[in-house]
């Protein structure tokens, strides 16, 4: 009796970059160290919202930081359920304001234009059984418009409805499945981030920005 054929080795099947694969739901890293990194800052920043109440600056249109550019670069932590596992990356975003007087001309608001890239190396897997064969690194470009709204002193808060544009570089192929393919992966999809800024001076304030495709948190220079 002959001895049956072996079977092929299983082909690659790569995922989009939104975590939209039947099956999977974005969570946050699991990695305690994670968590604590982004927990530290969201604590400072957000906890400044105490002082803002005791501040009437939203109430004064115009009374906010004037500057040509914002510079902020930042590091990042990106959302499980793309892969296997979350990611981490750096990155940077430019924001040039456009509108001093925002949408709502009875509050402290304005309007910018920001982007910038993002580099970020996801763990995991999206082929085979085994994830730790392959990983994902990510460069996005996020582009949107940053509604500012200045709520004290000391305190911003912002809005930021856009778009990512991303190409990845997935690894993985080795010896043990020849029929690997390892796709590269390019598209743009809708973002949204919401985020504050505590003002440190004039000249800098730290940034925490939650949303997807990631999270950030860095420091702003107003040169």
């Amino acid at each position: 009796m002959s001895a049956a054929a072996p079977s092929p080795a299983p082909r690659a099947r790569p995922r989009k970059f939104a975590a939209g694969v039947a099956g999977t739901k974005p969570t946050l890293m699991k990695s305690p160290l994670a968590l604590l990194a982004f927990a530290v800052p969201l604590t400072a920043v957000l906890g400044s919202a105490t002082v803002a109440s005791a501040d009437d600056t939203i109430k004064h249109p115009g009374d906010h930081l004037t500057y040509s550019v914002e510079v902020e670069p930042h590091v990042l932590a990106g959302w499980d359920g793309i892969y296997d596992e979350g990611g981490l990356g750096l990155g940077g975003r430019f924001s040039i304001p456009i509108v001093q007087n925002g949408f709502v001309p009875s509050i402290n608001n304005s309007v910018a234009i920001s982007f910038g890239l993002d580099l970020v190396w996801y763990g995991g897997c999206y082929q085979y059984e085994d994830p730790g064969h392959c990983g994902a690194q990510y460069a996005q470009i996020p582009v949107a418009m940053q509604w500012n709204f200045w709520v004290a002193q000391r305190f911003s808060v912002f809005g930021e409805p856009g778009l990512v544009i991303y190409h990845g570089f997935l690894g993985g192929c080795d010896d043990m499945h020849a029929n690997c393919v390892t796709p590269t992966v390019t598209g743009a999809l809708p973002a949204l981030w919401i985020g504050g800024r505590y003002h440190l001076s004039e000249s800098t304030a730290l940034t925490l920005r939650i949303g997807f495709p990631a999270i950030s948190f860095g420091v702003s220079f107003f040169p």
